[in-house]
């Protein structure tokens, strides 16, 4: 065996799996203000960007061969309610940050997040009752205004994380009804009530505002088999490509689905996931240049056709320079 592997050539010319920059998506968190570059202090080396910022850095993912970026909004405090009125506003955060980035020219696939959680004053994903229990149809009928609010701000993909039942087949036909009939749906069709989540939620503002958890309608981590139900689910309800969430943990997850499904499937590369790699390697522990390549080609290498991470820019700098 050590024959095929003597030679940079060689390894090169028997890899059974590839890696490009084609393979990444970059999310991006938004906030208010002008000329806004806010560190976020559980996340190192990632920011919250006002709407200002993030036209030259769609162009920058563009230049580096990245093909889309994902949005994620930070809500203040005084903009969340019960009902999370403000997704359905034609002026927030991700709707300006879309106009903006269309209107440079930007060449670019522009990935919005479908859920209630950043705008709900109890930091949940969907409507919820006064004993506290979340209203699945009510939920639905929000996102499908949502997905549409914004396509008509100029979403390539809208990625429904909510895991509310059924989701996927009303924001399809709502997006029909209205005309948008080559917005994308990107299913969080896997999507589990996981830990790993704790450094997103300080991004976009809901780290103290959640109340309770979210097991009754997100997955539980001891299955598997269930996934694939919830993936099925969700392709025969009109899902272009589906995601499962969070990553590293869940490649075996990726695996079956990848096994079973002949659509396009990703992995989000989590918060968590990324701040205890950024924890190591600050702490001496790991080479960056190292470990983050051999990370996300265990993405691919489980299946996942494409990779939400935060690491984006920086893989795609290092692919660029010949990692």
């Amino acid at each position: 065996m050590r024959r095929l592997r003597s030679a940079a050539w060689s390894r090169a010319m028997v890899a059974e799996t590839s890696l490009s920059a084609g393979n990444l998506i970059w999310p991006l968190f938004v906030c208010d203000g002008a000329g806004v570059e806010d560190p976020i202090a559980t996340m190192p080396g990632v920011s919250r960007h006002s709407v200002d910022r993030l036209p030259a850095l769609a162009k920058q993912a563009a230049a580096l061969g990245i093909p889309a970026i994902a949005l994620f909004p930070y809500t203040q405090g005084d903009r969340r309610s019960e009902d999370g009125a403000e997704a359905l506003n034609p002026d927030n955060l991700v709707c300006r940050a879309l106009k903006a980035i269309r209107d440079s020219g930007a060449n670019i696939g522009l990935l919005t997040d479908v859920a209630l959680d950043p705008y709900t004053s109890h930091g949940h994903d969907g409507l919820m009752d006064a004993a506290g229990r979340i209203l699945n149809d009510a939920t639905n009928a929000m996102l499908v205004q949502q997905a549409l609010n914004q396509a008509r701000a100029g979403a390539d993909i809208v990625a429904p994380s909510d895991m509310m039942d059924g989701r996927v087949g009303v924001i399809r036909a709502g997006l029909e009804a209205d005309g948008f009939h080559d917005v994308q749906i990107m299913a969080y069709a896997a999507k589990y009530a996981s830990g790993f989540y704790g450094p997103f939620r300080d991004a976009v503002g809901a780290g103290g505002c959640l109340k309770g958890d979210k097991k009754s309608y997100q997955m539980d981590p001891a299955n598997a088999r269930e996934a694939l139900r919830e993936v099925a689910l969700d392709i025969a309800e009109g899902a272009d490509s589906v995601m499962v969430k969070p990553g590293l943990p869940y490649l075996d997850i990726v695996q079956r689905v990848a096994a079973r499904f002949d659509v396009p499937v990703f992995a989000y590369c989590v918060s968590g996931e990324y701040a205890m790699m950024e924890a190591a390697v600050a702490a001496g522990m790991m080479e960056k240049a190292r470990v983050v390549p051999e990370m996300l080609m265990a993405f691919r290498r489980a299946g996942a056709r494409g990779i939400l991470t935060y690491h984006a820019p920086y893989m795609a700098r290092l692919l660029a320079d010949g990692a």
